[in-house]
């Protein structure tokens, strides 16, 4: 980010730094490693500001401000890493969940990475065809958040700012106060007019404009993976990685098209998103390392709590049929963006494909055992809604103790080519 520091900003680190660096004897390399890792999640985000519009800029500058938190410290881009896709958790304990501002403050969901969000439809219901009825059935689509509560990308922008779990303002005329008395005033002044700051309200949705128009510049989807080279005929899959490749389109084996979607005959790499944009309810395991979790009675629901949703929903439609469905993420640049899951219930890519093929077979492997000495499957819904758990579409249609849908193997060979889908930019 250094092109935007003011000159006497960076110089006085680096004086400090190397003030350091000298009193404790340390070679002057640490200086450039400390430099470095200071900057590193960063500058990506901000690289090609000067092809970026004011407006973009602007955004750039209201992305990676850490001064926009209460207490001061936290930024968008500290749980959106671009180095991690946009995506992380502001180096918390727990993997799972993101570090807030206020001391002791964690949230309850794993942060979606931006990357690609751009790409998301506002929420709204639409009309899908059942693939084993042949019925056609609406469908919750799009919106950004796990839930979809946000309809776009301004509003998505909104959320963290004023959260007390995350960057904790009282009001949105408190964010507008920093930004007026911050270093880049007169730039919001030259994006927005000379009296943008007159009404904290208006001011506030148009800083909030800026940053999803930053997230719409090509920072945030590159379409540089190997998987695009692939597309482009510049670059061929290893063995392994078109055999995963396979598996992963094959409706017998992976089926992951079925909500991973992409346009299986295209080369085009915007027709690969790896997302319908639809929501599912999977039945990940509960994650006991998120604080909210303590409390046995509580539960995430995801979207069926989504505010407003019983009056968007068409008439006479079961919402609770939709409690613990999640957002379906893109997968591109998922080998940087564990742990998995809207809770993070999966340290490793490997060990989410797996949960997939072998949820049903052998759910002793996922889930913990109930006093009667059962399996307790799907133990992070309530009973009533264990219902609501994906088990007809492949690979989810197994019994425990039938042959999984994919091998050992097979599932290493997804891993493989899911590894092609990482940007260039963020390897």
């Amino acid at each position: 980010m250094w092109r935007f520091l003011s000159s006497s900003a960076a110089g006085g680190l680096t004086f400090m730094l190397r003030f350091t660096v000298l009193r404790s004897g340390l070679p002057i390399l640490v200086l450039a490693v400390l430099l470095a890792s200071i900057f590193a999640a960063r500058a990506p985000a901000e690289e090609g500001a000067a092809s970026m519009t004011p407006i973009e800029q602007l955004g750039a500058r209201l992305f990676s401000d850490a001064s926009l938190s209460e207490p001061r410290g936290v930024s968008c881009a500290s749980c959106h890493n671009p180095a991690r896709a946009f995506s992380g958790v502001n180096g918390s304990s727990i993997a799972a969940v993101a570090r807030g501002a206020p001391a002791g403050a964690f949230g309850t969901r794993k942060p979606p990475a931006l990357a690609y969000a751009s790409f998301s439809p506002p929420f709204s219901f639409v009309e899908k065809k059942d693939e084993e009825t042949g019925k056609i059935e609406k469908t919750p689509v799009g919106g950004q958040f796990r839930d979809g509560r946000a309809r776009g990308l301004a509003e998505q922008a909104a959320g963290p700012l004023l959260n007390p779990l995350e960057m904790n303002n009282p009001s949105k005329a408190a964010v507008v106060a920093k930004v007026k008395e911050g270093a880049y005033a007169d730039l919001a002044r030259s994006v927005f007019g000379g009296n943008v700051f007159d009404n904290f309200d208006a001011a506030f949705d148009k800083l909030m404009q800026a940053i999803a128009a930053f997230e719409e510049t090509p920072a945030f989807h590159p379409f540089s993976s190997r998987f695009d080279a692939v597309l482009r005929g510049k670059a061929k899959f290893t063995p392994l990685e078109a055999q995963g490749f396979a598996l992963f389109k094959d409706s017998h084996k992976g089926n992951c098209l079925a909500c991973h979607a992409g346009e299986a005959k295209s080369h085009e790499p915007k027709d690969w998103l790896f997302t319908d944009f639809t929501f599912d309810t999977l039945g990940a395991p509960r994650n006991k390392a998120i604080p909210a979790n303590a409390n046995a009675d509580y539960f995430d629901l995801g979207l069926c709590k989504r505010e407003g949703l019983a009056a968007l929903a068409p008439a006479a439609f079961d919402v609770e049929s939709l409690c613990g469905a999640f957002k379906v993420p893109t997968l591109r640049n998922v080998a940087l963006t564990a742990p998995y899951m809207h809770n993070g219930a999966f340290a490793t890519l490997r060990d989410a494909v797996a949960f997939y093929a072998t949820r049903d077979t052998n759910p002793e492997r996922w889930y913990p055992k109930a006093p009667d000495g059962k399996v307790a499957k799907f133990d992070d819904l309530p009973g009533k809604f264990k219902d609501n758990v994906n088990v007809k579409e492949v690979p989810y249609d197994r019994k425990p103790g039938q042959k999984p849908r994919l091998s050992d193997d097979e599932i290493d060979a997804i891993v493989a080519f899911l590894e092609t889908l990482t940007d260039k930019r963020a390897e």
